[in-house]
């Protein structure tokens, strides 16, 4: 019933990115909840719709991880940071395969803690769980290798989102800081 618009995480890595909102089918407050995260209307109102999706709805389970990481998408854009990361917990504890929950708390734990070591392992899990941003995954964690220093590891993944999403210029950029010379 349900599937992913990944357009969320990369929202806090940099201005005007998209992030991995969660498709919640039908009608109701849960549905209202992915259209706000999905559209970028975050408000107290839209965390409301959720929090009314969450409580009064008969949700299936995978609306129901699907509406936490939509809740928390909305909290981390009004700058609750806390909430948003109890939101993207709350759905990996449900749901342990659900890639866009640590697409969205990579970012966030990248840009709010600056925990590279964390956020690096988090865009590595949402890699692995086949996250349907690809390329937004691959670009943090490029980001985040390159603050630990790893630069090789940084230069692959920004080589990888670059050809997941040629059309994106952000990883291209980041590409253009990096000279490769052959040893010996």
């Amino acid at each position: 019933m349900r599937s992913f618009l990944s357009l969320a995480a990369a929202a806090l890595l940099l201005p005007g990115a998209a992030e991995a909102s969660s498709l919640v089918i039908g009608s109701g407050y849960a549905r209202s909840c992915f259209e706000a995260a999905d559209k970028e209307r975050a408000s107290p109102g839209t965390v409301e719709l959720c929090d009314k999706a969450l409580a009064e709805e008969a949700l299936s389970f995978e609306d129901q991880v699907a509406t936490y990481v939509n809740r928390g998408i909305l909290r981390a854009r009004l700058n609750d940071w806390a909430g948003a990361t109890a939101d993207y917990d709350r759905a990996i504890r449900l749901d342990p395969a659900e890639p866009d929950a640590y697409l969205n708390k990579a970012a966030l734990v990248l840009k709010v803690k600056q925990d590279w070591r964390q956020a690096r392992d988090l865009f590595g899990a949402a890699i692995e769980r086949r996250t349907r941003r690809p390329e937004l995954a691959h670009y943090g964690r490029g980001i985040s290798s390159e603050m630990g220093g790893d630069y090789a590891g940084a230069l692959a993944d920004y080589q990888k989102a670059s050809e997941l999403a040629p059309e994106w210029d952000v990883p291209k950029r980041e590409l253009t800081r990096f000279t490769v010379r052959k040893r010996g």
